[in-house]
């Protein structure tokens, strides 16, 4: 079985940049210590400051599942969700060609 990719974006407030920042790099530190976790990175585009994107790898649907459950997730939303422009955009990839 192929690991399962997935490419999160995630936008703050202009005055919360920071505050969802900081929120993420805690949230990507306990991501990557679950079992089904291959790989967790974050990055912040360069030409929109505020505009975060995850690429994670996970052994399988199962193990991203259980990720969307875990208690740091839920905190992390819970804690700066106000602070987003918008729902986080999760998107699980599939390859082509």
């Amino acid at each position: 079985m192929n690991d399962l990719e997935v490419v999160a974006t995630i936008t703050a407030k202009p005055d919360a940049i920071d505050t969802v920042r900081d929120g993420l790099v805690a949230l990507v530190a306990e991501s990557r210590k679950e079992s089904g976790n291959v790989s967790y990175k974050l990055f912040e585009s360069a030409v929109e400051p505020g505009t975060f994107i995850t690429i994670e790898v996970w052994k399988s649907q199962k193990d991203l599942d259980g990720h969307m459950q875990t208690p740091h997730l839920q905190q992390a939303l819970s804690e700066f969700g106000a602070h987003l422009a918008a729902p986080p955009a999760i998107h699980p990839l599939r390859p082509v060609g």
